[in-house]
């Protein structure tokens, strides 16, 4: 690897784990395009590395979130739970199709355009006057449904977060948003927190099957730890329209781009 690549990874990690930390995605939509678009790398190796970055960024991240009293540890330990199994699965699903498949392709990038048009439609008609109050408390708000659906939605993450090598996040996010209100920014640190559980299987299954780069992780790793910390801090000052916005932009511009890629 020479030090062009190793410095363009370590920036790379860097955007990648401070917008992640944000949005609450783990950075893993961010850098996994970036090894496919850039950095020349088969969709296999790619989603593997990635789903390593995202583990990185999520225990960078949740230390802090922490710190903040943000996490909602019930309903994470619930998605992180229903995730395990759904994450073997997505390995396998990765294991058996063709490295020059375009279906992964295809697939990564209708689910992030699908996703980021919902979101910034649905930014526009929300209500966000009340969130600033909101955030102070960790909201229970249809806690029987929420024991209900949580364990099916992980098992469904769990799946899309190996095969796609870039964490549930960006899914989960605006799940616990628009369908069990959570405030965003209880939202986004409750999904890196899950993150830390689930992808954890996820990554032992793709190291199992020879799914990974060191030298990639070594160097986006580096910038992911320095980029979550940023992103934690960040956070503080950004509110969560604006984060709902950040989020829905770069999932419709990073799957645009892969369709054309």
């Amino acid at each position: 690897m020479t030090i062009t690549t190793s410095v363009a990874l370590l920036i790379t990690g860097i955007l990648a784990g401070s917008y992640g930390t944000v949005v609450g995605a783990g950075g893993g939509f961010i850098f996994v395009p970036a090894l496919l678009l850039f950095f020349n790398m088969e969709p296999a190796m790619a989603a593997g590395s990635g789903l390593v970055i995202v583990l990185i960024n999520a225990l960078s991240g949740v230390t802090g979130y922490a710190k903040q009293n943000r996490i909602n540890y019930k309903a994470g330990i619930q998605v992180g739970t229903g995730a395990i199994p759904g994450s073997i699965i997505g390995v396998l699903l990765l294991k058996f199709q063709s490295s020059e498949s375009a279906a992964f392709f295809w697939i990564f990038a209708t689910a992030l355009v699908s996703l980021g048009i919902f979101l910034f439609i649905k930014n526009f008609t929300s209500d966000n006057n009340s969130e600033i109050a909101a955030e102070h408390e960790q909201n229970d708000v249809n806690s029987i449904l929420s024991h209900k659906w949580f364990l099916p939605i992980g098992v469904f993450l769990g799946i899309l977060s190996s095969y796609l090598g870039i964490g549930g996040g960006w899914l989960l996010v605006p799940i616990l948003i628009y369908i069990f209100r959570f405030p965003t920014h209880i939202a986004t640190a409750t999904s890196i927190f899950s993150l830390c559980l689930y992808t954890s299987t996820g990554v032992l299954f793709q190291i199992l099957y020879d799914h990974v780069d060191w030298l990639t992780v070594l160097w986006g790793g580096l910038g992911i730890i320095a980029g979550a910390y940023l992103g934690v801090s960040l956070s503080k000052k950004i509110s969560g329209k604006v984060i709902n916005q950040m989020l829905s932009i770069l999932l419709i511009l990073m799957g645009v781009r892969l369709y054309f890629g």
